[in-house]
């Protein structure tokens, strides 16, 4: 019996197909069987080729992703991946398997497979992903002036929340996206960040002094909110040791 599952990107930006298709190929038993821009190629792919889930942006010019999930086979499965989360309620009415949130990480992605997997597909200890997902990167994507923007990890001063939108100080810029702190906070390796404040998270390394009440960095000063400074003062401390 063949194991594998064959999956079909659709989206309409090239960026968001490429991420997926990095993602899916760390995955021993996923096979994308194509990589589609509208749904009008969506169709003829899946008129000659045999799908079992599709990754399916759900806002593209002309046909949307919801209007094509309701055209499809019920037996194929849909992962919906969109950057606007007011459109969660209605792909769920649809019985999408899963909402994928942009920019997705390569946990979440395999979080919303193993949903999928446990749904209708092969039983979870039968199958083993490739080294589960590869080596994790040292960077990730985000949306940003209406395109996805590559944040490498030691660039990373601090990030900032402001109300709905981060923004991500760098070395040399700054990039704003729409997102919450805490959504940011998932997809960054703890060892190296750790959050002083509501409003801020700060990359360790970074840090040029401190006291028991603000971090400088860069010369700027963020303040360790009451909250959490005893975690914070734990960590620095533990740091700064190991680092002498």
């Amino acid at each position: 019996m063949d194991r594998t599952i064959h999956c079909l990107i659709v989206d309409d930006e090239l960026i968001a197909r490429e991420v997926l298709e990095k993602h899916l190929a760390d995955i021993g038993f996923v096979y994308v069987v194509g990589s589609c821009k509208n749904a009008v190629e969506a169709i003829n792919v899946l008129s000659s080729e045999k799908v079992d889930l599709i990754f399916l942006d759900i806002s593209m010019p002309e046909i949307s992703g919801l209007a094509l999930a309701k055209t499809i086979n019920p037996n194929i499965k849909v992962i919906f991946t969109t950057a606007y989360r007011e459109y969660a309620v209605e792909g769920f009415d649809l019985q999408a398997v899963d909402y994928l949130l942009k920019p997705i990480s390569c946990d979440r992605l395999l979080q919303a497979i193993y949903k999928y997997r446990g749904e209708s597909g092969p039983e979870q200890d039968t199958i083993r992903a490739k080294d589960t997902i590869a080596e994790k990167s040292d960077y990730f994507y985000i949306r940003a002036d209406r395109k996805m923007v590559r944040i490498n990890f030691p660039d990373v001063l601090y990030i900032e929340s402001l109300a709905d939108y981060v923004k991500i100080h760098m070395e040399g810029k700054t990039v704003v996206t729409r997102d919450t702190l805490s959504g940011i906070e998932s997809r960054l390796p703890h060892n190296d960040f750790i959050r002083i404040h509501r409003s801020f998270i700060v990359s360790i390394g970074k840090i040029d002094s401190f006291t028991s009440e603000f971090v400088e960095i860069a010369g700027d000063q963020l303040p360790i909110s009451r909250s959490y400074k005893r975690e914070v003062l734990l960590a620095l401390d533990k740091w700064s040791l190991s680092a002498q």
